[in-house]
């Protein structure tokens, strides 16, 4: 554990998911597979898309409407209904086959398995001090079992600006009903986690579990309160 500011009262936490409570680059690629081989069963057109044709459809989606940016499940969906438009030409039926290969990465995407000690500490925490998560993703929090400690998830959406955007930071405060100098938030990322709660007056942890933690190879615009060498220091902070 390494301090580089001084950390007041801790009586909440927000927590981001993805490559915080667990590695999520291998989660995603696997969903990629699945929902490649799903397309190529039934959408031959769209299965031979290149992963530069996809990028290509999310720019220009993301070009007409900014918004979608912060809706990682929005953007998907309609990524896929660009993309199945010469294997299906009738609109309902479109939305249908959009909405099978959305369940279908969805399904995949959120099939994982928490590590233990993640579940040891997050279990012990719930039971000190309210928990509430934030994440510019889309996990589901029901099938990972993360909703067991998290009643609350905001995720980033059309109506919620992804973070840094304080949009989120500050839901979290009105839902916690905790001064935000009071609430401590645990991410991955110095940018969106770190500067986004600093910025909207709250502290913060940086822990990452999908990389070696070296601040001096990371992008900083401010620093953390405390920098974490294992998720389970965070019970000395309260």
């Amino acid at each position: 554990m390494r301090f580089y500011r001084p950390l007041g009262p801790v009586k909440a936490m927000t927590f981001d998911l993805d490559d915080t409570l667990y590695n999520n680059g291998p989660v995603i690629r696997a969903a990629e597979v699945a929902l490649k081989e799903y397309l190529s069963k039934h959408y031959q057109q769209a299965a031979l898309l290149t992963a530069a044709n996809w990028q290509s459809i999310k720019y220009q989606l993301i070009s007409d409407d900014p918004r979608l940016a912060s809706d990682m499940g929005q953007l998907r969906m309609r990524s896929l209904e660009q993309a199945l438009g010469k294997d299906v030409t009738q609109p309902e039926a479109l939305k249908a086959a959009a909405q099978a290969c959305f369940d279908c990465f969805y399904t995949a995407r959120s099939q994982f398995g928490l590590a233990e000690d993640v579940h040891h500490t997050l279990a012990e925490l719930a039971t000190r001090i309210p928990l509430l998560g934030i994440t510019n993703g889309n996990v589901d929090t029901q099938a990972t079992g993360l909703s067991r400690y998290f009643p609350t998830v905001l995720h980033a959406s059309l109506e919620r600006p992804m973070k840094p955007s304080r949009h989120m930071f500050d839901e979290a405060v009105s839902l916690l009903d905790v001064p935000a100098e009071q609430i401590l938030h645990v991410g991955d990322n110095l940018e969106k986690d770190v500067y986004g709660a600093v910025a909207a007056g709250m502290q913060s942890a940086w822990f990452a579990c999908n990389r070696p933690m070296d601040i001096r190879t990371e992008a900083v615009r401010v620093l953390p309160h405390v920098e974490l060498a294992r998720l389970d220091e965070l019970h000395t902070l309260l």
